[in-house]
Order: C-alpha cells, then sequence, then structure tokens
C-alpha cells in the first residue's frame, strides 16, 4: 500500500491474507499502548509479562476483528458472483480486493454492509464475555480506559476489544466514500438515479467533503490535547486526509469510465470466438485447437452452444496420455462464474475486473448464457482511448 511487496500471511478459501510493512508499525503501536494500561492495571501485584501476554492477546484480537471484517465483506461479495483475490491489511486498517465492481446497487449494499455486520457482531461477544466474566461497572471502565487498578484484566480485554469495535462500526459507517458507509451512500444514490458514474460523484465528493471534516477533528483534537489525546488526534487526521484522497481519486476515475458508460460489452467484442465443443476428446481438443491456433485458452461450449467455461493448455496436459482419448473436455473446464460477462454489460464494469487483466480477454455470453463473443483488454483499451478522445478538454 505504501510501497513494497506485501507479505503472505496464510491463505482462507482461495483468499490470500497478506499485510503491508507499514502493518508492523501499528502492530507495535498497539502492543505498546496495551502494555501501559495492563501494567496501570494489574498494579503492583502484576508483572510486565503478564501485561505484555495480554496486550498481544489484544493487539490478536483487533486485528482478528479487521480481517474478520474484511472477510464479511468477502463471503458476501462471493455468494453475489464476485471473487475476492486477497485480503491486505495495512497501517489504516484493511482491504479486501475485488475481482470486479457490483452490478446493480443492491449488491453493492450488501458487499458493503457485510463487514459492518460481522463488527457488530464481534461487538456484542465480546460486550457479553466482558459483562458476563466481569460487570457492568467495570466493563464500562475498562472501555473507558478508566479501570481501577486490581481490576480483573482478562474481562477488561474483552471490554476494550467491544469498544474498539464499537468505534470501527461507526466509523466505517460514516458515509465518505471509500468506507462502507460511503458505499452504501453510493448504492443509494445508484438505485435512485440509474447511474453509477453519477453515484460514484456523488459519494466522492461526500466523501471529500467528510475527509476534510475528519482532517478538522483531528487537528483540533491534536491541538487541545481532548477525547482521544494528541497522538489519537494526529491519527484521525491522517485518515481523514486518506479518505479525501481516495475519494478524489474516485471522482477522476468517474470521469473516465463515464465516457464509457454508455458503450455495451456487445459494441466492441468478437462475435466469432473459436470455442471447444464440451463434447469432445482432450485429445481432439489438443490437436484440432491447441495445436492449430497456438492459443493458451479456449472458451468451451455445449451442444447448444452456452457457455461451459475455460479451458487451459495446462488442463488439457495434465490429464494423462493413455486417458486423453476417451477425457472429455466438459470434465476438466473452468467453471469460474468470473470468466465471463453479460453482451449487454457496460463497458465500464470491466475496467476493475482481474480476470479481464489475467487472462487478456473475457466470454461475453447473452441473456440465455449463450456464447455471442469474446471482449479483450486491447478491444477495451482502445475503445477507452477513442471515447476520452472524443470527450476530452
Amino acid at each position: 500500500m505504501f510501497g513494497g511487496r506485501p507479505i503472505t500471511l496464510f491463505h482462507v478459501r482461495g483468499i490470500r491474507i497478506a499485510v503491508d510493512w507499514s502493518w508492523f508499525l501499528i502492530l507495535f503501536l498497539v502492543i505498546f499502548w496495551m502494555s501501559q494500561f495492563y501494567e496501570d492495571l494489574l498494579g503492583p501485584s502484576g508483572s510486565s509479562s503478564q501485561a505484555f501476554l495480554l496486550a498481544v492477546l489484544t493487539a490478536v484480537g483487533f486485528f482478528g476483528s479487521i480481517l474478520l471484517h474484511e472477510l464479511g465483506h468477502a463471503v458476501v461479495a462471493r455468494r453475489n458472483g464476485i471473487g475476492i483475490s486477497s485480503i491486505q491489511l495495512w497501517i489504516f486498517g484493511g482491504m479486501a480486493r475485488m475481482d470486479r465492481e457490483a452490478d446493480s446497487p443492491g449488491v453493492e449494499a450488501r458487499v458493503a454492509l457485510g463487514g459492518p455486520a460481522v463488527t457488530l457482531a464481534i461487538c456484542v461477544v465480546c460486550a457479553a464475555l466482558g459483562i458476563v466474566l466481569g460487570s457492568w461497572t467495570e466493563f464500562h471502565e475498562a472501555a473507558t480506559f478508566e479501570s481501577r487498578i486490581g481490576a480483573p484484566a482478562v474481562p477488561a480485554m474483552f471490554d476494550w476489544l467491544a469498544s474498539i469495535n464499537l468505534l470501527l462500526l461507526l466509523f466505517n459507517l460514516i458515509p465518505a466514500f471509500p468506507m462502507d458507509g460511503g458505499r452504501v451512500a453510493r448504492a443509494i444514490a445508484w438505485r435512485r438515479s440509474g447511474d453509477r458514474n453519477a453515484a460514484t460523484r456523488f459519494a466522492a465528493d461526500l466523501g471529500r467533503i467528510l475527509g476534510w471534516g475528519i482532517v478538522a477533528a483531528g487537528v483540533y483534537m491534536a491541538v487541545t490535547d481532548s477525547i482521544f489525546g494528541s497522538f489519537g488526534g494526529i491519527w484521525l487526521a491522517l485518515v481523514g486526509m486518506m479518505i479525501q484522497a481516495a475519494a478524489r481519486s474516485a471522482a477522476r476515475s468517474s470521469q473516465v469510465t463515464g465516457s464509457i458508460h454508455h458503450i455495451s460489452v456487445a459494441d466492441v467484442m468478437d462475435r466469432q470466438p473459436v470455442a471447444i465443443p464440451g463434447e469432445i476428446s482432450v485429445a481432439q481438443a489438443l490437436d484440432e485447437y491447441f495445436l492449430r491456433y497456438r492459443w493458451p485458452w479456449f472458451p468451451v461450449v455445449d451442444a447448444a452452444h452456452r457457455f461451459l467455461g475455460l479451458l487451459q493448455r495446462e488442463a488439457a496436459d495434465e490429464v494423462p496420455e493413455v486417458s486423453r482419448t476417451v477425457s472429455l473436455v466438459s470434465d476438466i473446464v473452468d467453471h469460474d462464474r468470473g470468466l465471463f460477462v453479460r453482451d449487454d454489460a457496460p463497458l465500464d464494469s470491466l475496467l476493475a475486473n482481474a480476470n479481464l487483466r489475467r487472462f487478456g480477454a473475457l466470454m461475453a455470453v447473452d441473456a440465455d448464457g449463450r456464447l455471442s463473443g469474446v471482449i479483450t483488454v486491447e478491444q477495451l483499451g482502445r475503445a477507452l482511448k477513442e471515447s476520452t478522445t472524443v470527450t476530452g478538454p
């Protein structure tokens, strides 16, 4: 995010979980900050090692909450046919990288609210555990960092996680694009206007205004040392600057995408794609298509010309030679839904499509799922160039 290659931690159902180097800075600050909190809480009877262990557990819970928030977005996105390639944690939180934009206001709103719904659940669970293991008075004291010396440490940890998740929930729901609340605002504007680009510009303008408002609030807190203190005020100002910059970038992007919004995939696609029948053998596909055309992949169709998926050369080569004459192409195709688009889809909806960048092309299908064409990166780029040349200053 700030430069450098992100570090992969692990994978969850094919989603790469990675961290930016800046994540380690905030991890250190959270552990340092919470160590001081637990040392004051434990008092003379506690030890620095106990305080450090509790601080590490709190940091794990904090970043685990952020990761679960992003996984909430990912689960809803996948259920709506949008692929998630990775989730990256960085200094200001997390980001789920979607293969493409939502294709309707309803999907946009559902994906945007998936993360806050998980955060709300985490907040409720942590609050319940804190109150059950401690008391309502101790919950309030720990949540506001006013715990007495000798108060139970474990309930205090859950109390703090509940309060920080509540703050994250409220902050994420601020209608400042590209935050979750801003995406909900875009979905509402999109549904009312029917124009995604106009809705994006509206949400981006709202994000820029609120971003500067957050900057002003952060500066005020830093100067007056109020609420979150000077450090918290500076942090808030930096977040506001990030929101404002992202909103400005989205506004500029919408101006570009707006120039091709009236163009559909069918207007620029190749209407005579070479497709492999799904009922032929892998041996035939290798001989009659891959060896003849020398392409790395082909679309596969059934007898009614409905698109079945994509067949890559590597998948065909992996079939043992003795089985290639009896193995059907339809048995080894890639059925990923992200490999095709509707031919009546607006061209600008492909700009953020990861599979288009990965394969260099996407299959276009009609309303009945029949293969009607292929749209390539070159065709998209040419249409974008011609449109911006005509509508440019």
